[in-house]
């Protein structure tokens, strides 16, 4: 496409004739003689040599394609959009100005002349390329694979074939580099990828058998690190305006999905905090409660970690969290360094838990135990240097078996330290000190004595100074 330069002839005057004529010619039903004329002063008023004329050019163009469409001769419509499109030294300006107005003309098409012709001129309108229109017209044809992976007939087969065109389709899109869309629409752009990534993703995951899961052939795994990797070209400081809620809400929607399919806990519960911050959801009351329920169901079931710990200490100490007394509660009981049996939280906490969406789900409720355990792990550490294995297995409410797989992972994760001497049945939470670090300690603590019997004795000697100045 050619740049614009200066205008060297201006050919209005012959254009306003030129469409008076065109327009009696294809009453007369000669749409062919009119189109050859239109085309003949359009070569003329775009060769940049003699004229330039933009105008002149864009309303000939424009003019060319009406004829076509209200002759409803849709084969030359699409002939005649390729060939201006392609046409040596034609202006950018031209080209954009008949895809749009061609663009315009496609939910009409659809209605009337039905889905075959709609699609001939999806296609050629998609090989021309301007990245933004381009980019919209990719997206209906998008959106109607998708509509067919609906049909209430459809066979699984066709289903995820169709579904699968849908996302490459928008995927092939790189609209994070295209400069001329809005940050908006590019956004959305984005989260549709993300969307139809994550719909082929559960279809082929229940497609591949349960027991090889992430690794099996044919699984969804690869649309999901696709879908994680467009959820990091999206601008999270662009999703706080208000204008862009909406955005920031799906955004966080399709980011929860992935978090939970990697069973990424803390991820979703940092989600769903975001959600919670939004302010069209705390003006919710009803909103507002399900996504702090969330965050505290999210963030006990996360491995316990130095930014889980953190961030389940600030939601103690928020006071919206003590509106929710139960889950005040369970928040307290991880916060406290206190023993938690699991019959007891079972049946304080389980009634209600087991009913909600994210407990009824197996899994989690195993990983809630796992979590109460660990934490259990953890506050024996804590006071016990020395405990048979035995009473940790009843404290724990574990097999031994169980018990010992549970220290295993929290020393391999660096959690505790603990050794188990499986012929005595005794487990040593304080690691074997050498006799540097016996001695650090020692040297240190006669640091701290001597400091403070030199403050007694100062004290001791300004009270005796004191008293002296009295008796005198």
């Amino acid at each position: 496409m050619a740049e614009v330069r200066k205008q060297e002839k201006d050919f209005t005057k012959e254009v306003d004739e030129l469409l008076q004529e065109t327009s009696a010619l294809v009453k007369s039903v000669q749409l062919s003689d009119a189109l050859e004329r239109l085309l003949a002063l359009e070569k003329q008023t775009r060769n940049a040599r003699l004229a330039n004329d933009l105008p002149s050019t864009t309303r000939l163009a424009k003019a060319a394609l009406e004829l076509c469409y209200e002759s409803r001769d849709y084969t030359q419509l699409n002939s005649t959009i390729s060939l201006l499109s392609k046409k040596h030294g034609q202006l950018k300006v031209v080209v954009q100005a008949i895809v749009e107005q061609a663009i315009s003309w496609l939910p009409a098409i659809r209605q009337e002349q039905g889905v075959e012709k709609w699609l001939e001129l999806v296609e050629t309108l998609r090989s021309i390329f301007l990245e933004t229109p381009r980019a919209r017209v990719t997206l209906a044809l998008s959106h109607y694979h998708e509509t067919l992976s609906k049909a209430p007939n459809a066979l699984a087969a066709t289903i995820k074939e169709t579904l699968q065109t849908a996302s490459d389709l928008l995927s092939d899109l790189q609209v994070e580099t295209y400069s001329s869309m809005e940050r908006r629409e590019k956004t959305e752009f984005i989260l549709e990828q993300m969307r139809l990534l994550i719909a082929v993703a559960r279809l082929k995951d229940a497609e591949a058998p349960a027991k090889q899961g992430k690794n099996a052939l044919g699984s969804g795994e690869p649309e999901w690190v696709k879908a994680k990797v467009g959820g990091r070209k999206v601008n999270e400081s662009f999703l706080k305006e208000k204008a862009n809620e909406d955005l920031k809400l799906k955004y966080y929607d399709l980011m929860i999905q992935q978090a939970l399919h990697q069973s990424a806990y803390l991820e979703v519960a940092k989600h769903y905090e975001k959600v919670w911050d939004t302010p069209s959801i705390k003006e919710d009351e009803s909103k507002s409660r399900a996504a702090l329920e969330h965050i505290v169901y999210y963030v006990v079931l996360a491995p316990h970690d130095n930014e889980q710990s953190d961030m389940l200490h600030h939601l103690f100490a928020n006071p919206a969290l003590e509106k929710l007394e139960l889950h005040y509660n369970l928040v307290k009981s991880f916060v406290t360094r206190e023993l938690m049996r699991w019959p007891g939280i079972e049946s304080l906490y389980g009634p209600f838990l087991r009913t909600t969406p994210v407990f009824s789900v197996s899994k989690q409720w195993e990983d809630l135990h796992t979590r109460v355990v660990e934490h259990n792990v953890r506050v024996v550490a804590q006071y016990y240097t020395r405990i048979t294995l035995s009473r940790l297995t009843v404290l724990l409410d574990l097999t031994p078996q169980q018990t010992e797989e549970t220290l295993a992972r929290l020393v391999v994760s660096h959690t505790i330290w603990a050794r188990v001497d499986r012929p005595a049945g005794i487990v040593n939470f304080r690691n074997k000190r050498s006799a540097e670090d016996v001695m650090n300690d020692w040297s240190s603590d006669m640091q701290k004595l001597l400091g403070l019997v030199e403050k007694t004795w100062i004290g001791m000697n300004a009270a005796q100074a004191a008293q002296s100045r009295i008796k005198a």
